[in-house]
């Protein structure tokens, strides 16, 4: 299979080179030539399946061609180490579950399975060490990290905007050590997405350092995400509630829906679907005026989801050849306030029992809303609420139980690591971007010119002490 770029202005690529690039030449995202449809017994025995085997099938389809089958089923069986429940809220209303993997987030597909097969290529090719590069605004960076965490020949960089992900999120991604270095970054998370995009382009950076994404630019990580949408169909089906189905996705850089349009252009037999947004609404305005217009990100208590340019927006695009009028047949959307965001949590919660996080909370008013009457909707519960405790706390007024894999990571204190290839790293931020750099590692120091550029590095306010700073 081979892989051309978003902007059409790079070699198509094979899958183990668009993996291990991340993002092409001309800065466009990979997308692949062709999405095979899959069979109609497939779908006529689905309900018969187990995660795994259904999830086997549809990666067969986007990768068969460049996995050996028992690799290639190997990487799919371990990733998938958990369930991902469809759990009836209300009505004809279902929750689809995706927090109960090792982080806790719905990113523990995509980012296990990344981890997989890029050490399968990495071993393929004989590399000693690929540096990957995650920006993160809340459960990427854990479920990245925490997917690599020990894999030989990676070392994985997050950067994630200052005060903007909760102290849950952060920790899982901060205490772990290792192959796992941290950046804080004083800005927002698409200064963070910036930083990585731009980082590819630098050619001096990419001399020192193999470079590869973990975001959903990277096509190991987001087409995984379409293997839960097809076993949300089988669970569906097996209670015949599946024949009329909406799916609701909370949405932010865009990489989840778009997995699941991949699912439907598949033949999956999804209705269509909406597109739920936060205060941080560009693809809503998107549908409803058909301008697409970026701005900066504004910071809510459903944070995962403050994106103001969505990298993905590009593949939904390419996915429709550019229509409008087809996009908007097939998606739908709704955005809400923190304010209604707080008061749907609430009141599902008391009605219901059940407790819903700042995300999911978007997708479950979006369908409550637009339903209807002959139809079913499922929307994706994102990330278990405990990973959003003061704020869910806060609108219940009652104590949220902290899930035991939670709790260890709250146990974990912030690391400090001497890593020569972090003076790479904020070489780069400081000389191309200007941002200051808050890291939880001390920073090294590069001897020949670059004395002015660490001046502006800082760990937490300070400036390095000289006796901590590295030479080469």
């Amino acid at each position: 299979m081979k892989y051309y770029s978003t902007n059409h202005q790079a070699p198509d690529a094979s899958l183990e080179e668009a993996v291990v690039k991340g993002l092409a030449s001309d800065k466009g995202l990979y997308m692949p030539e062709a999405i095979k449809p899959l069979p109609q017994e497939f779908y006529d025995q689905i309900e018969n399946l187990s995660f795994q085997e259904i999830a086997y099938r549809v990666a067969d389809a986007f990768f068969g061609e460049d996995v050996p089958a028992e690799t290639l089923k190997q990487i799919v069986y371990d990733t998938l180490s958990f369930d991902v429940p469809a759990v009836k809220v209300k009505d004809n209303i279902y929750s689809l579950e995706l927090f109960h993997g090792p982080t806790l987030a719905f990113k523990d597909v995509g980012g296990r399975f990344m981890a997989r097969l890029l050490g399968y290529f990495i071993k393929k090719e004989g590399q000693k060490q690929v540096n990957v590069l995650v920006a993160t605004s809340g459960d990427t960076g854990s479920a990245v990290a925490n997917g690599f965490l020990g894999v030989e020949g990676i070392h994985v960089y997050v950067l994630y905007p200052k005060g903007k992900v909760s102290e849950i999120q952060e920790k899982q991604f901060t205490t772990l050590g290792q192959n796992i270095t941290a950046l804080e970054v004083d800005g927002t998370f698409d200064d963070c997405q910036a930083l990585v995009k731009n980082a590819f382009m630098d050619a001096d950076l990419n001399a020192h350092m193999k470079l590869t994404s973990a975001n959903s630019i990277n096509v190991a990580r987001f087409l995984p995400q379409a293997f839960y949408y097809f076993y949300a169909y089988a669970q569906l089906k097996k209670e015949g509630k599946a024949d009329h189905l909406v799916v609701c996705v909370p949405s932010g850089n865009f990489g989840n829906i778009t997995a699941g349009l991949f699912g439907k252009r598949m033949g999956l037999p999804v209705k269509r679907f909406i597109a739920a947004n936060n205060r941080n609404d560009i693809f809503y305005q998107y549908l409803q005026t058909g301008k697409y217009n970026p701005r900066p990100s504004i910071a809510t208590i459903a944070n995962a989801m403050d994106v103001g340019n969505p990298s993905n927006f590009a593949r939904v695009l390419a996915l429709y050849d550019n229509s409008y009028a087809a996009i908007t047949a097939d998606i739908s959307g709704a955005t809400y306030t923190d304010e209604q965001i707080r008061e749907t949590v609430g009141e599902v919660y008391r009605e219901t029992g059940y407790l819903l996080d700042p995300h999911g909370a978007c997708g479950y008013r979006a369908l409550s809303e637009g339903l209807f009457p002959c139809e079913t909707g499922i929307f994706l519960e994102t990330a278990h609420p405990a990973k959003f405790l003061e704020t869910v706390e806060g609108i219940i007024g009652d104590k949220v139980e902290i899930p035991a894999k939670l709790q260890a990571f709250m146990k974990g204190t912030k690391q400090r690591l001497f890593d020569e290839r972090i003076a790479f790293r904020n070489r780069y931020l400081i000389r191309k971007e200007g941002a200051k750099v808050q890291s939880n590692y001390p920073m090294v120091h590069r001897r020949g010119g670059l004395n002015s550029y660490f001046g502006l590095v800082y760990i937490k306010n300070k400036k390095v002490p000289s006796q901590q700073r590295a030479h080469y």
